[in-house]
């Protein structure tokens, strides 16, 4: 049997290397280079908090802001808005209160798999000194702050997940760079940081060859079928055999299943960021201010700012004004913070309006696997789906309940 994983991101290359692993025939499919997509420029956290899905009852009324506010946390770029409105009624159906329970248990059943799949994914790799031992602050100005978090907070307390309430003294004590327009914070030592998220595809990748496994650089622009996969075919007119296939090209997935005759509702948030290089500050944390909707990691040798979401599809040109009210609202947190030597950067996540990922086998073609749709919590859910995936290839029983990731729940 030959396995195709279809999108060498930080997904594929952890379901890749999980097959090898298992003693499957595995090659590695993408059209441009490992790791250069969502997987290059995410934030580097391992989010085991962040499930709450985005649709929430009464999120309905903060959409006029969405379409009117250029520096807000949610962008809709108003020409793209007609395309977009199949996939907004879905995001407005999940908010239903029956709805977000369930995608709630939904996302929680994954992040509490988290550590189980991605420190033996490491230590298998040899790679278990990219992953930190520190945690993540969430920022508040005051105590007001703090209490319109109360939901999210709410539901780590329903589902477990340790957290801690700091003051301004214990905040300086963890981190002296975060200056005085933070009076409290809420520690979660789970959500732990990746010291270079694409150097860790890159490694996954290498591991994945030395044990025999095959790259292959092109672009899916179908499939042979009969009764089953048979093979895919390139751009280039090349033809590559397969018995299975994972399709998991992020926000390209969508393409894919279309021509499966199978569409799913799959958008691309669109992230930025910014690299500093000297940043004049050292972090051993990575932050988060919900209310100014920025996150700031130590990674890839400097400290990355980024957050917000833009939707506008896969083929409007970059806004790079977002980036850098971010760099802007990150300095009202580290004042010391100079940008120095800094590269911006925008990608483009997958996002499904219920906010909970596709894991699991086609409805119409019989050998094809999804893997897609993970949001801002890829590289958190890297392993724990490439262990769902790989039970299910191998015929053995996940440790989870598959029903809620199916492909056919829209």
């Amino acid at each position: 049997m030959t396995v195709a994983v279809v999108g060498a991101g930080i997904i594929g290359a952890a379901i890749a290397f999980d097959l090898r692993r298992r003693g499957l025939d595995v090659m590695l499919v993408d059209r441009a280079a490992p790791g250069s997509g969502a997987s290059y420029g995410n934030m580097a956290s391992i989010a085991v908090t962040e499930f709450m899905p985005v649709s929430r009852p009464g999120i309905w009324s903060q959409i006029p802001g969405w379409l009117t506010d250029p520096q807000g946390p949610v962008r809709v770029r108003p020409a793209y808005l007609p395309q977009l409105l199949p996939w907004f009624a879905r995001f407005l159906a999940a908010s239903l209160p029956s709805r977000v329970r369930a995608l709630e248990a939904a996302g929680a059943a994954l992040c509490g798999r988290v550590y189980d799949d991605l420190l033996p994914l490491l230590d298998a790799a040899g790679l278990s000194g990219m992953l930190s031992e520190q945690g993540c602050l969430s920022l508040y100005a005051d105590d007001r702050e703090l209490a319109a978090d109360r939901d999210h907070i709410a539901l780590l307390e329903r589902f477990g997940l340790p957290h801690q309430v700091l003051d301004r003294a214990q905040i300086r004590a963890m981190e002296p760079a975060i200056g005085d327009a933070i009076g409290r914070a809420v520690l979660f030592p789970q959500n732990r940081t990746i010291s270079d998220p694409q150097g860790l595809v890159l490694a996954l990748v290498d591991r994945f060859q030395a044990m025999g496994g095959r790259v292959e650089r092109g672009d899916v622009a179908g499939f042979d079928r009969a009764q089953g996969l048979r093979a895919l075919r390139l751009a280039d007119g090349r033809v590559l055999a397969a018995d299975r296939a994972v399709l998991c090209a992020g926000a390209h997935t969508g393409r894919l299943s279309r021509l499966l005759g199978e569409p799913i509702p799959l958008e691309t948030e669109r992230g930025y960021h910014t690299q500093i290089m000297a940043p004049g500050i050292t972090l051993r944390h990575s932050i988060i201010w919900p209310a100014r909707a920025f996150m700031v990691s130590p990674t890839a040798g400097g400290i990355r700012v980024g957050g917000t979401v833009e939707m506008a599809g896969l083929e409007a040109p970059p806004d790079y004004r977002r980036a850098r009210v971010l760099v802007d609202r990150a300095r009202l947190a580290l004042p010391g913070l100079q940008v120095r030597e800094t590269s911006e950067w925008m990608g483009h996540r997958p996002a499904l309006p219920d906010t909970v990922p596709i894991i699991g086998p086609s409805v119409t073609t019989p050998g094809i696997y999804y893997a897609t749709g993970h949001g801002h919590l890829g590289l958190t859910y890297a392993a724990t789906t490439a262990r769902l995936i790989a039970d299910l290839m191998t015929d053995r029983k996940p440790p989870v309940d598959m029903k809620p990731y199916r492909v056919d729940r829209f």
